[in-house]
């Protein structure tokens, strides 16, 4: 097999509301207003998670988006009283609607945080997986990876509800530097996710004796 490419960063930086100003609105669609946001839309760019602040708990945000290549995202998220960070990445934010009046201020913005591209695997192949990574400027990051398949036919798991484990390779967890680590046993998916930093992580990944196609 060919490797496999997947970059993360550079990132926008992290904001609390360069997606939406402070506001405290009824029940339904935030008010998209802040520096990013273009015709109603945020424009993030470089895909990451984005962070709603508020004092509310009591009320859920369903965040409305897209990825780069414009394949829908969606995902709720309970305000928590101080701030709450989607589980997906989002090039764009197009929707954020909360179920009910707010009890308080409400921002949101960029978290700062954000992953590849998820790479698949193929589990019915040999098992050995190579990993590697090349870092750009100042990162610290992490490789996970997950057996749960949002494509399964039979226990199919929501985008936003995927369980992912950091790898046991301590040198590729909190990793600030190039790394090439590998997998026994290759999970479904494989992913690079950026803890911080203003640079970026390019992840190429290998799996024995499969020919792409």
């Amino acid at each position: 097999m060919r490797p496999i490419t997947a970059t993360v960063g550079p990132l926008t930086a992290q904001s609390a509301n360069n997606i939406a100003l402070s506001q405290t609105p009824a029940a339904g669609p935030l008010t998209l207003n802040g520096s990013l946001v273009s015709n109603g839309v945020a424009v993030i760019g470089n895909p990451q998670r984005i962070t709603v602040t508020t004092t509310d708990t009591t009320h859920t945000f369903t965040i409305t988006g897209a990825t780069p290549t414009g394949s829908l995202l969606t995902e709720v998220v309970t305000g928590n009283g101080t701030s709450v960070t989607s589980v997906l990445d989002y090039a764009t934010v197009s929707s954020i609607v909360i179920s009910g009046a707010a009890t308080g201020a409400v921002t949101v913005g960029t978290s700062g945080v954000g992953s590849t591209t998820w790479v698949c695997l193929d589990y019915w192949a040999p098992a050995q997986v190579g990993i590697q990574c090349n870092v750009t400027g100042t990162v610290n990051y992490t490789i996970q990876s997950t057996y749960d398949n949002p494509n399964s036919p039979t226990r199919p798991v929501a985008p936003s509800a995927v369980t992912w484990i950091n790898t046991n390779d301590t040198a590729a967890v909190n990793a600030t530097g190039n790394v090439q680590t590998n997998f026994l046993f290759a999970p479904i998916f494989v992913r690079a996710l950026l803890n911080s930093g203003s640079g970026s992580v390019t992840m190429k990944v290998i799996q024995y004796n499969v020919v792409s196609r």
